[in-house]
């Protein structure tokens, strides 16, 4: 959270109120329509507060004659003021029944990032994690014609994947279940990436050379964890939902800003790197323009919630303007992570 000067509580309720008149209009917030907001003071009053929040960094003035806007600072002083207030609450019973329909977690975070998007009116995004991070529940091969193998990998979290490959060798249905049987009782609970380097080092020992189901078993573990995705899955829904803020809806969105977040959207490894800094920070996090490290996110501003299933760590959240409704979108954050973390958290 950036430090920002203490003002005392009527200039903070006025800077929220020009804040919140200016996420509401689109436009430059005056000392006349502020005094109609009931705060009890005159016009020249409200111009000296305003003045003086000025003179703080809070709101900036774009045209001499105009009103103010707020800086990243005063969104910051803004937002702020609403974490003081927030209750983590829960997803909608609709929305959480919607969610429960999904068959395996990456069906789950590829709906949250709808939600997130439908609810915020932004760009929606989850981020699960890498395959090879999935703790083994059962692993089970089912013969296929040809001499391929279906392989079906099922995580301790829920998550299913599956692929077809063709060993160098044929199994029959039979010595498949056994090597399954012995693949299971040896490494259930450990991750995917640990079981192919346990697999890898076993078929290095020249003992595995005098029990030959053992020695297939394991030339079968290799072939079915080969090229495991080791990077987060992004989830990324409402892309098209930012064109409305370049037409008109926010003056603070260009074209060449768009354009950015659209190729980080694109580029989805170039986004979670970018990401990868505040999903390591746990619980919500929020980030405003200027205070992203990297310039191609400075126009815009990102809340994001990240926990934890007990094993591995997933986040979701949301880009947009700085200027979007933040109540709104820290709701939807906060809800969505509460539940999806209840959803597939470790159960008591």
């Amino acid at each position: 959270m950036v430090p920002h000067p203490e003002l005392p509580e009527r200039d903070r309720r006025i800077l929220a109120a020009l804040v919140q008149g200016y996420i509401e209009q689109g436009e430059p917030v005056s000392s006349l329509w502020l005094a109609n907001r009931g705060f009890g003071v005159s016009s020249a009053t409200l111009r000296n507060v305003m003045a003086r929040l000025e003179d703080l960094g809070f709101v900036h003035q774009p045209h001499t004659s105009a009103g103010r806007v707020p800086t990243d600072l005063g969104y910051r002083s803004y937002v702020d003021d609403l974490l003081s207030e927030r209750k983590t609450p829960r997803a909608a019973p609709l929305v959480e029944a919607r969610l429960r329909k999904a068959s395996n977690v990456e069906e789950l975070m590829r709906h949250v990032s709808q939600e997130l998007s439908r609810a915020s009116h932004q760009v929606g995004f989850a981020v699960a994690p890498a395959v090879d991070a999935t703790m083994l529940d059962r692993l089970d091969f089912v013969p296929l014609d040809g001499g391929r193998v279906l392989v079906i990998v099922v995580g301790t979290n829920g998550h299913v994947s599956h692929k077809v490959i063709q060993p160098s060798e044929e199994y029959g249905q039979t010595e498949l279940q056994q090597v399954a049987n012995y693949l299971n009782r040896e490494f259930k609970g450990r991750s995917l990436l640990e079981v192919r380097h346990a697999v890898l080092e076993r078929l290095q020992e020249e003992r595995t050379l005098y029990d030959v189901l053992l020695a297939r078993a394991l030339r079968l573990a290799s072939s079915s964890f080969a090229d495991l995705e080791s990077v987060p899955t992004l989830f990324v829904q409402g892309a098209s939902l930012l064109l409305d803020d370049l037409n008109g809806e926010d003056p603070e969105v260009t074209l060449e800003g768009l354009r950015a977040l659209l190729r980080m959207i694109e580029e989805k490894t170039r986004l979670l790197r970018l990401l990868d800094d505040y999903i390591s920070a746990d619980g919500l996090t929020i980030v405003i323009g200027s205070e992203h490290i990297a310039p191609d996110l400075q126009p815009f501003s990102l809340i994001l919630s990240s926990y934890s299933d007990g094993q591995t760590v997933r986040a979701v959240g949301v880009i947009g303007p700085r200027r979007m409704r933040y109540s709104k979108a820290i709701h939807a954050v906060d809800s969505l992570a509460s539940t999806i973390s209840r959803m597939i958290g470790p159960k008591a």
